[in-house]
């Protein structure tokens, strides 16, 4: 093979005259009059290749190029003919008559090139991936993603970090998502679990004395895959001793400051803090997108004045609420539209939506207008309405009008486009409650997990056994926002045993599923736990919002379907008899149809 000198991106006119050595893939192949031209593209950029005529054995071979065929050539770099330049490419001053051609490998003709991939469906971009990658797009993407992660390591190096590896062969402790599982063969019917994050890890190396600890780390969690969640993914897991909340956020703050800056010039000021309370009382959400208005406002003592049985009938329920948006410029909306909302509503608990319109003179106009009457410039008031403006109520229990009203507005910022490029809005939230009821099974779930400390305030609220004290117990957990998005979260730790049973005890777990599933955990905070916390960042979704991207497959070198699959590997599939036999497995596989009289089931 001909010995490389440049990379495909490196030529300018300051090589005019100079014997280069190239190597790379035909992007494209031009025949112009017996003068071939290619387009050779490698990972640092495209070149212009010149064959002529003259040069028999080059020529000849160069006749035979097609897109994708690998390829070594050599020959002079000479400047463009007057006017010739290219002025997209940064080769463009430049082109290199070739006098010697090495073709390295024929490729088949592809199912689409590189220039074609956003033409074609995901599916067969992530089938061939391969090729997929090849693109420029792509290629800027993952040199985006190494420089991310090599600008945090730097950071937190600096900040007096170590970078400690530990465990994918874990133990199974199923409280939060689903676990992937891993049979054991040496201890038949036995399993290991996957990571969903090294949280008990890193606690333990806090037990250890390491005082700080940093892992870029794969983890996983067996649930469906969303636009921005796969099942197994990247966070940035740090953790810390002898410190408070407020050192652990500054820590992290300074990291995404220098990646912003470093990344895309971008200054990020300090970052503002909000209660969990007032996120979801003001926006609906916990992670609230704070670049356009829309905020929910209370109007329970108005509605409660109308005649309108959807809101009475709320208001009468325990926990029943009304609250409303206005959305700016919204009365434009067709009456199709504004019916659709009721019905998209009804795809997060709601049992649909009322909304009017301001009309001219401040008048209320459609919808339920005429229930309003009585309220009409009360309302029109509290929601700093205008003519022209829609309003969108919400009534239900809590949980329910929050959702629905947070999950409006972002929708309707979206499609109306109220969303400014270059916009970036940060946020802490803090203050999450400790505890959440589950009416279903009639036991307290951790809001986070159960490792995450309460408010020392709090504290004596956990063992009061009243319901309404222990809901609002405060723990010491926070959320890094950016534009509506979670980048990451984390929380101060229980290091005593004591509080880290009664939590235990609080979710229903008893002392003897205490000692199977944490025994190891609790008998660690026994032999002196200092004060610790930290937090993960998601670095898949730091890299989403780097490169504008909303598609979390597109920051992944292989990613997962939405299902789960990956297609180019064609992964899961089956596994021979042999292999299950080995770790004492045997399947019982759910039945599609009923099966006919007498037919055995499916093993």
């Amino acid at each position: 093979m001909l010995k490389r000198t440049h990379n495909c991106g490196a030529l300018r006119s300051e090589h005019v005259g100079k014997t280069v050595s190239l190597a790379g893939w035909v992007n494209s192949y031009r025949d112009h009059g017996g003068v071939i031209f290619i387009d050779l593209r490698d990972r640092e950029g495209v070149t212009q290749i010149v064959f002529h005529p003259e040069n028999k054995e080059a020529h000849g071979l160069a006749d035979k190029l097609r897109n994708e065929d690998v390829i070594a050539i050599e020959g002079n770099c000479v400047a463009r003919e007057g006017g010739m330049a290219n002025p997209r490419l940064a080769t463009g001053q430049i082109e290199v008559q070739a006098h010697k051609l090495e073709i390295l490998n024929k490729a088949v003709t592809p199912p689409f090139t590189p220039d074609e991939a956003e033409k074609v469906g995901e599916d067969t971009r992530l089938t061939y991936r391969y090729i997929d990658l090849r693109r420029p797009r792509m290629q800027q993407i993952l040199r985006t993603r190494h420089r991310v992660t090599k600008i945090m390591r730097d950071y937190f190096d600096q900040q007096g970090f170590l970078e400690i590896e530990t465990p994918f062969l874990c133990k199974s402790t199923p409280e939060g998502a689903r676990d992937f599982l891993v049979p054991s063969r040496l201890q038949p019917g036995c399993f290991y679990a996957l990571p969903q994050s090294p949280q008990l890890f890193k606690q333990i190396l806090m037990v250890a004395g390491y005082e700080k600890y940093l892992q870029i780390v794969r983890c996983f969690r067996d649930e469906d895959p969303r636009a921005d969640r796969q099942a197994e993914f990247t966070q940035i897991d740090l953790e810390m001793s002898f410190i408070d909340q407020d050192e652990i956020m500054t820590v992290v703050e300074g990291c995404i400051r220098r990646v912003w800056k470093e990344v895309l010039n971008i200054d990020v000021p300090p970052i503002r803090r909000m209660t969990y309370a007032e996120a979801v009382d003001r926006y609906g959400s916990d992670r609230p997108d704070l670049r356009f208005g829309m905020e929910l406002v209370n109007i329970g003592d108005l509605a409660g004045k109308t005649d309108f049985g959807v809101f009475k009938s709320v208001l009468a329920a325990p926990g029943g609420m009304v609250k409303a948006i206005t959305v700016p410029g919204g009365g434009a909306m067709t009456r199709k539209e504004t019916d659709a909302l009721a019905e998209w509503a009804k795809t997060f608990g709601a049992k649909g939506m009322a909304v009017t319109k301001v009309g001219a003179g401040g008048a209320l106009d459609t919808g339920v207008a005429k229930f309003l009457t009585a309220i009409a410039g009360d309302l029109i008031a509290r929601m700093n309405a205008k003519e022209g403006d829609l309003i969108c109520f919400a009534a239900d229990n809590h949980k329910v009008v929050h959702r629905v009203l947070g999950e409006l507005r972002v929708k309707l910022a979206k499609e109306r486009g109220m969303l400014k490029e270059g916009d970036w809005q940060w946020l802490w939230v803090v203050d999450f409650p400790a505890l959440e009821w589950n009416t279903d099974e009639k036991r307290w779930d951790s809001l986070h997990h159960p490792f995450t400390a309460p408010n020392d305030e709090d504290l004596h609220k956990l063992s009061s056994g009243d319901q309404a004290a222990i809901s609002s117990v405060r723990s010491k957990a926070y959320d890094i926002v950016c534009n509506g998005s979670e980048l990451g979260g984390g929380s101060v730790r229980i290091h005593r045993p004591d509080t880290q049973q009664l939590i235990f005890k609080l979710l229903g777990i008893d002392e003897e599923s205490q000692k199977k599933k944490f025994g190891f955990l609790l008998d660690a905070l026994k032999f002196g736990a200092p004060p610790h916390g930290g937090l993960a960042l998601g670095l898949d979704r730091i890299i989403m919002h780097l490169v504008g991207t909303t598609n979390i497959r597109d920051v992944i070198a292989f990613p997962k379907t939405q299902n789960g699959a990956d297609l180019m590997l064609d992964a899961p599939s089956e596994v021979d008899e042999k292999q299950l036999r080995d770790l004492h497995i045997r399947l019982q596989l759910p039945q599609k149809d009923k099966p006919a009289p007498g037919t055995p089931a499916t093993v």
